[in-house]
């Protein structure tokens, strides 16, 4: 199943978001990432997250959802915390949608350890939240039980 995690800037928690999907999802799920106002860059703490778990820190970039615009796409997951103002991106596609809100570790200021803690947070609630996807039996569920149950993994404490 191939997946899109989506966001504002496509420079953080969507980013993690591939990765883990891709690292986790062993050739069960292809994950790409997007944004509806791309930065144009990766943030080099993303990347540096990803780093200290193992994971590889090559080939992405922060790109527009409109690059996918034709693209085969089962999941969609935004990963934008519409809770702090910040406006989530509607995508039109026919994929199955679940929102997972997290706040944008981009905007923490502050001494390193403070920044570094935010992304590890992102990347903690990350990876549970895609192992309970990895969990399910997405390939059998219906559309509308697969989007309950993405919304619900969505709203489970971490």
């Amino acid at each position: 199943m191939n997946v899109l995690v989506l966001c504002t800037g496509n420079s953080c928690r969507s980013i993690l978001g591939e990765a883990l999907i891709n690292h986790l999802g062993q050739g069960r799920f292809k994950a790409f990432s997007a944004g509806s106002h791309p930065v144009g860059k990766v943030n080099p703490h993303a990347l540096a997250t990803l780093a200290r778990h193992g994971l590889p820190t090559e080939g992405y970039r922060s790109q527009s959802w409109d690059e996918f615009a034709d693209a085969n796409i089962d999941i969609l997951i935004t990963v934008c915390a519409s809770a702090d103002g910040e406006t989530c991106p509607v995508y039109l596609g026919s994929a199955v949608r679940g929102h997972w809100g997290l706040p944008d570790p981009a905007h923490v200021e502050g001494p390193p350890e403070k920044i570094e803690a935010a992304f590890e947070a992102t990347y903690a609630a990350l990876e549970r939240r895609i192992r309970r996807l990895l969990d399910l039996p997405a390939d059998t569920l219906s559309k509308a039980e697969l989007a309950e149950a993405l919304n619900r993994i969505g709203r489970e404490s971490d």
